[in-house]
Order: C-alpha cells, then structure tokens, then sequence
C-alpha cells in the first residue's frame, strides 16, 4: 500500500520538518510513504490543486474538525481495512489556514477528525504522522502502542 499526505502549505521550520521527516521514515517500514506539498491557494484554485495530487483508485480521507474522531486503535482498524481492501494508495488531506476546499471534503470517502480543538495545519500534520505510525504498529502487535 502507498501512503500520501496531501497538505496546503510548506513546513520550513526546521524542527518541525525533522520531527514530520522521522514519522514518514517510520511510515516507510509498513507502506510506501509520500508528502505533497501544495501551494495555500483560495478554494476554487485549491480544490483543482488538491484533484491532481489524488491519484485514481485511492482511498480518500479528508482532515475536518467536524469529522469522525476515532481513537488510535480505530484508525488503526481503518489503515487495516486499506491493506485488506487492497487499496492502493491511502490519501490523508489536509487543509490550510482556511481548511479542504467544500467540494474536495465532499468527495472523500471518509472525513476524520483529530481533535474538537482547532489545531494549526502543521502541527496537525505532525499529529497525522505520528498516529499513521502509532496504527501501523498497533496493527503488528508492536511495543511502540503501548
């Protein structure tokens, strides 16, 4: 399974980036791992944006602050069900300071949410790393979970 990040915005803090770059090292030992970084733009220009970094067939799952908010074993279940669906590519989008284009949150197969709290879109992308990470251990029974 291939796994993508699709996010608004660059990361040019360099803690910040090292911190998200360990994760998607981590991510790499169970799936294929990969971060789009796409321009902050208004949502009629965005949503082209976020169309073209979403490949066929993928599973789509858009960040929303009204989304589901499952624990970290529940998505855990739902990167388990990808691998047993066979689904190719895994997309996680997130939004930018004004959040997912209407349209492109409409079109995702789920809508999750991390937390009630309003988090900055970097920082809810360290967030995501690290419980992509923590799922994929959980799923193969590993000390990290604990």
């Amino acid at each position: 399974m291939h796994v993508r990040f699709v996010a608004a915005g660059r990361i040019r803090e360099g803690d910040l980036r090292a911190a998200l770059d360990d994760y998607y090292a981590r991510i790499g030992r169970y799936a294929r791992f990969e971060e789009l970084e796409l321009k902050d733009a208004p949502a009629k220009d965005a949503e082209a944006l976020f169309a073209r970094a979403i490949p066929n067939r993928a599973r789509v799952i858009a960040l929303e602050v009204d989304g589901e908010a499952p624990s970290s074993e529940g998505l855990a279940r739902l990167i388990g069900r990808a691998e047993n669906d066979a689904v190719q590519t895994l997309v996680f989008l997130i939004g930018g300071a004004y959040g997912l284009p209407p349209a492109t949150s409409k079109a995702a197969d789920l809508r999750l949410s991390l937390s009630n709290l309003t988090l900055p879109h970097r920082l809810a992308r360290l967030l995501l790393a690290e419980q992509v990470y923590r799922g994929f251990t959980i799923l193969r029974g590993e000390p990290y979970s604990h």
